[in-house]
């Protein structure tokens, strides 16, 4: 049986329409005996990398294509758009659709990018033009969804053979009619009929057929999956009446085309053995498209920017490099230092050896470009490591000082293109593409793309919606879901606590859940990624599709970050960093209102109030360090130097933490352990870190120390640990070399188990050493300058934390809190002296719904002489003046704030109207009042929550201050004075919530709370899920009964044992009393939410009173069954499933994942959820 190679097939990459991945497809091509298989996705060559080496994993030769929509010949008149009558949208699918197969190599390649690129240039969806043809080294078949083959459907082969006229005169041999048969009925597309006219009209034609399955799909059974994609392209529920997949649609092995083919040409009148010629013309067609991945693609190789383009001029760029890294050396004064000169020279060697000079000059113009812009720029990853770097300016840190390695970076046995990330403020990155592109011209440069693929929250919406759920439904059961893969959705429903309630309706949702995993890590969306900017030289085009950025324009490379950088496609990372546009803010207002400009980058090392602050754990809104993890960690180290802060940055991280690397650094720090090496020569790389390993700097000197196989070898040992094969081997090298060195047994297997357990998940030196710079730099900014600090925060939101939580942070900092003015505020958050103290002064953009035209109008008519000035001049529409006048920014105006929205409607009548406004006055230009009541305390706060995001005026737990201190509850301030294995009542507005990796491998939820006089870190271990889980993660108000854990004399956290929603205990509360409350948690009353026991042992209660409210309070902070402060030792019912890394470190199922309830993208985010350390 000849075999069968399917020419037209698509993958998850074709959006919404294919139903399986590139991957999938290579595999199962080659389980079914395939020898070649073709990628022809949608508008998209996306998936062709991924494909390219799954095929070669696989063994199956791979073709690469493109199924584009095109234009006919002549011009369509063009048509309005189409609107449903019922509203919503309307998805217009009526264009030919055309598969193009690359044929001749590098060529072919290269002109299928070109088409794909020219179907995108225009707005809406892809099509390509006609006059865009013309393309040489491409096969193109005419299948059913084309302009023939809709015609030969239609019953018109005379319209068909008109239609292919123009096809033959540019296409010539090379264009193929494709039959496919998915068992429909009829003369439709899959239909036995049109596959067999198809056949028949390619003999009267004298055009070779070929035969496809249009694949959707890798195996049988999926088509109810292509219906639901097809339902979320189309925007429309899932109709049978309008027809669904035959499924059909699969990847078929050459048994089963064959059968096809006999089919089809029976059908067609011809004798059976024509459908080996079929088989065979298809086989023919497959073998003439010839593409290699390796020197076709690029795959493999580097092309970087040709060296005129950075300052090259008629030398190599070798010299050039060279010339400039010697004038670094004389304009930072190291010309006179040996150790510099060798040091230098050693990398320009390193760089000779791999060709790599264009690559470091065209960073270093991208930095000196941005540098001449005003804009913030800083290097980060173990690029900081390179001397060269930091004589062209790219790096701040001096290397040799901090004792940083190049081999970390690149060596000559490091053969993979070296990464230099560049962090630029947030703000301006967009203007930093734009500079990029105007340097080096839209041939040479594209951002890179970001598939945006299905989890279980969107495949829950899209699978809702296909069939036909409500869809209040559909939001309240994806919302209930943490932020995981589809694929765990039903794993989840068994094993999450908080998913319970919903479990136990899962069988009414029928096929809902199995459709959800089945679109699990599909594409289903593409964005610019947030930092990717490929430079390359002019080739550029040919070797990538590229197409516009939805608003800003920029050309964007249809590959990922991973994909381009096997293609051979220079790959810098430009990200933005809010915190530098929040610095930058604050250094902008200190000059604005002084007239002093504070240089960041060039502050005292060693300024005492820094580290005070720092030591204090008060570090909300400095970088790196203001996770409830990070807090409790610099509590315990007390940094002192800017060596503490990169030991700090580099300790909270999984290697050191599963090496059980922190507590002996921390015990030998302070004294409390002695200091020990595993060998005395060993001291050198260890000595600044107290004997423990802490870098990967360190492994790599250990390793160099103890085999000499010289650090560029050493690092590649490093790399080589992440491997669990490569350990043993790896482990038998070191032994054997160090024994040859002289070290003996028990010194190897002792430095061995360290080096194992650490090297490959620790981390890097030079990117800690990057990041601990704007950690001091913005530390700095907040112990000297902390109103222009918050500023900056709440203009850029920088951090981990809710505006709310900074302004309260503010507050407790002693800072002025300036209410919202129109008069007064500006776009931005503003510093303003207030009694002879810097006050933040609220912004414009915080108001919700404003937009930045908006602000800038109000912001540039200040100031407003009255009401009707501001209507008149500033035009806010009704609503936002409104919002405005809810939050007080109106109140200069005189009248009182529901007045002042009555004179607005008023207003707009009037503007309605055409009379203009006319507003009675009570003096001057003060509005008089309505005689309406003025907004009430509670009112104001919420509408200030509602508006703004914020409790601006005061705390929103300032109101249930008399409640809480009925129940004992001990607020953060008190907290700080209670001891160890103490139980305590807390609350608070949550602020943050996190799972992330922990070292025992356990599911920990931590949360934070704001109770106005500080933060409670709160930590739930597993044995309390079932009863807290879900009120933690749905409720926004949290009272938890819990142990207090110390750690140290600022070390401090409640392992909470029982939670309830505070606003339900303060409902109970008003309709039933203290006794109510007290009932609810002593776990007797209905809706109680916790498993607290009903012990006598009270933390707050007063001891006053028999029974009723007295007897009460002495239950409400009863802590039977509380958890020992260290968590549970229970047996894990996931233990089965726990992610094993190969160094032995442990990750829970269910661990760093962004808690179920309201994501942060919400527009009024009131608390923030994230997988781990945001720092």
């Amino acid at each position: 049986m000849p075999g069968f190679t399917h020419l037209h097939t698509v993958s998850g990459f074709s959006l919404r329409y294919g139903a399986s991945h590139p991957e999938r497809l290579a595999e199962r091509a080659s389980e079914r005996g395939m020898d070649a298989l073709a990628l022809t996705d949608r508008d998209t060559l996306a998936g062709a990398v991924r494909f390219s080496k799954a095929c070669g994993k696989a063994g199956v030769r791979p073709l690469f294509g493109a199924d584009l929509a095109v234009a006919g010949v002549a011009p369509s008149v063009e048509r309005r758009r189409r609107t449903p009558v019922r509203g919503g949208a309307f998805v217009d699918e009526s264009a030919p659709r055309v598969t193009f197969l690359a044929r001749d190599g590098a060529r072919g390649w290269g002109e299928l990018c070109r088409l794909v690129s020219a179907a995108h240039e225009a707005e809406g969806t892809p099509l390509l033009p006609w006059g865009r043809h013309h393309a040489e080294g491409l096969t193109v078949l005419l299948g059913p969804a084309s302009d023939v083959g809709r015609a030969l459907a239609a019953g018109r082969p005379d319209r068909a053979a008109r239609l292919l006229a123009p096809w033959r005169d540019v296409y010539g041999d090379d264009l193929r009619l494709e039959a496919v048969w998915h068992g429909r009925e009829g003369t439709g597309p899959g239909s036995l009929r049109l596959a067999a006219r198809t056949v028949g009209f390619a003999a009267e034609q004298r055009i070779r057929p070929v035969l496809s399955n249009a694949v959707r799909y890798a195996d049988p059974g999926l088509g109810p999956v292509a219906d639901v994609l097809d339902a979320a392209r189309r925007l429309v529920p899932i109709d049978p009446a309008k027809g669904l997949d035959s499924g059909a649609a699969w990847l078929k092995g050459a048994g089963d085309m064959a059968a096809v083919a006999e089919r089809v040409v029976e059908a067609a009148g011809f004798r059976r053995e024509t459908a080996h010629r079929l088989v065979e013309q298809t086989q023919a067609t497959a073998a003439e498209c010839l593409v290699d991945p390796e020197d076709d693609l690029g795959i493999g190789t580097v092309h970087f920017p040709e060296p005129h383009l950075v300052g090259a001029g008629r030398r190599t760029a070798q010299r050039t490099l060279a010339s400039r890294a010697a004038a670094g050396m004389v304009l930072r004064g190291y010309d006179r230092r040996r150790e510099y000169w060798e040091r230098m020279h050693h990398e320009l060697d390193i760089i000779a050896h791999h060709g790599f000079a264009s690559y470091f000059l065209t960073v270093s113009q991208v930095v000196e470009d941005v540098r001449t812009m005003g804009v913030r720029v800083a290097a980060r990853g173990s690029g900081a490591g390179s001397l060269v770097n930091h004589l062209l300016g790219i790096a701040h840190a001096d290397p040799i000082e901090h004792r940083l390695l190049m081999e970390r970076f690149l060596s000559k046995e490091r053969v993979v293109l070296p990464d230099i990330d560049i962090d630029v403020e947030s703000a301006r990155r967009l203007e930093v593409y734009r500079a990029i592109i105007d340097r080096f011209g839209t041939e040479r440069v594209a951002t890179v793309a970001m598939p945006e693929t299905y989890r279980v929250r969107h495949a829950i919406r899209d699978v809702g919606a296909a069939l036909s759920m409500d869809p209040a439904e559909i939001d309240r059961v994806a919302k209930s879901f943490p932020h995981i893969r589809a694929r765990d959705a039903r794993a989840a429903l068994e094993e999450l606590p908080e998913l319970r309630a919903l479990a136990g309706e899962k069988e009414k949702y029928g096929r809902l859940w199995e459709l959800v995993e089945a679109l699990d890590a599909l594409p289903r969306g593409v964005a610019m990624h947030p930092c990717g900017v490929l430079l390359s030289d002019a080739s550029l085009l040919a070797r990538t599709p590229v197409m516009p950025t939805s608003g800003e324009g920029f050309p964007m490379a249809q590959f990922d970050k991973d994909d381009v950088e096997d293609l051979g496609l220079l790959k810098l990372d430009v990200l933005g960093v809010r915190m530098q546009s929040a610095m930058a803010h604050a250094v902008g207002e200190v000059e604005r209102v002084s007239g002093v400009r504070v240089d960041l980058d060039a502050l005292p090392p060693g300024d005492p109030e820094t580290y005070r602050l720092i030591q204090s754990t008060e570090t909300l809104g400095c970088f790196q360090i203001e996770s409830p993890g990070q807090r409790d960690l610099v509590g315990r180290l007390q940094p002192a130097t800017f060596h503490d802060l990169v030991v700090d940055i580099s300790l909270f991280r999984p290697g050191p933490v599963a090496a059980d690397m922190v507590r002996p650094f921390i015990e030998a720090r302070h004294g409390r352990a002695p200091i020990r090496y595993p060998h005395p020569d060993l001291e050198g790389p260890l000595r600044d870190t107290y004997g423990v390993v802490v870098f990967h700097e360190q492994i790599i000197d250990i390793v160099d120390i103890m085999t000499g196989c010289g650090r560029g070898e050493a690092d590649r040992v490093r790399r080589g640990l992440s491997d669990v094969e490569s350990q043993a081997r790896i482990k038998v090298w070191f032994a054997q070399h160090a024994a040859a060195r002289g070290y003996d047994a028990e010194t190897i297997q002792r430095t061995w188990e360290i080096v194992e357990a650490f090297g490959s998940y620790g981390f890097c030196k030079a990117h800690a050493v990057a990041f601990a710079v704007p950690t001091y730099q913005s530390a700095w900014l907040k112990a000297h300058h902390p109103a222009a600090f918050y500023a900056g925060l709440l203009t850029h939101d920088p951090g981990m934390y809710p505006k709310r939580l900074l302004l309260a942070d503010a507050r407790r900092r002693g800072v002025p809190v300036l209410p919202l003015d129109v008069n007064a505020s500006g776009v931005a958050h503003r510093i303003e002296l207030v009694s002879g103290k810097w006050g933040l002064r609220l912004a414009l953009s915080d108001v919700h719904g404003i937009s930045e035209a908006e602000a800038a109008r109000i912001a540039e008519g200040q100031p407003y002489d009255s009401l009707v000035d501001f209507w008149e001049r500033g035009r806010p529409s009704r609503p936002l003046a409104q919002r405005l006048a809810q939050v007080g920014a109106l109140d200069a105006f005189g009248a009182n704030r529901r007045d002042l929205q009555l004179h607005l409607t008023e207003l707009h009548r009037g503007a309605r109207g055409g009379g203009g406004g006319q507003l009675p006055l009570a003096g001057g230009r003060r509005t008089a009042p309505a005689g309406l009541p003025d907004l009430t305390s509670s009112e104001r706060l919420s509408a200030e929550l509602g508006v703004l995001s914020m409790d601006a005026s005061r705390n929103l737990m300032d109101d249930h201050r008399a409640f809480l201190d009925e129940l004992g509850v001990v607020s953060a301030r008190r907290l700080r004075e209670a001891r160890h294995g103490e139980t305590v009542l807390v609350a608070g507005a949550k602020a943050a919530t996190q799972t992330p990796p922990i070292r025992s491998g356990k599911r920990v939820i931590f949360s934070t709370l704001d109770d106005g006089t500080g933060l409670v870190d709160l930590a739930f271990f597993d044995d309390s899920h079932d009863a807290c889980a879900h009120t933690v993660f749905h409720s926004w108000l949290l009272l938890v009964r819990g142990v207090v854990q110390r750690r140290g004399p600022r070390s401090l956290s409640v392992v909470g044992a029982a939670a309830w929603n505070l606003a339900d205990l303060l409902e109970v509360r008003r309709e039933e009393g203290l006794e109510g409350v007290a009932a609810r948690l002593a776990g007797s009353g209905p809706g109680a939410s916790g498993d607290g026991g009903s012990g006598e042992e009270g933390s707050g209660g007063d001891g006053s009173g028999d029974d009723g409210e007295g007897a009460a309070r002495r239950r409400l902070a009863g802590s039977d069954g509380a958890p020992a402060p260290t968590g549970s030792a229970a047996e894990d019912p996931m233990e089965r499933r726990k992610i094993r890394m190969s160094t032995g470190y442990e990750m829970h199922p269910w661990a760093d994942l962004r808690p179920a309830g309201e994501g942060p993208a919400n527009t009024r985010k009131l608390w923030h959820q994230s997988p781990g350390s945001a720092g």
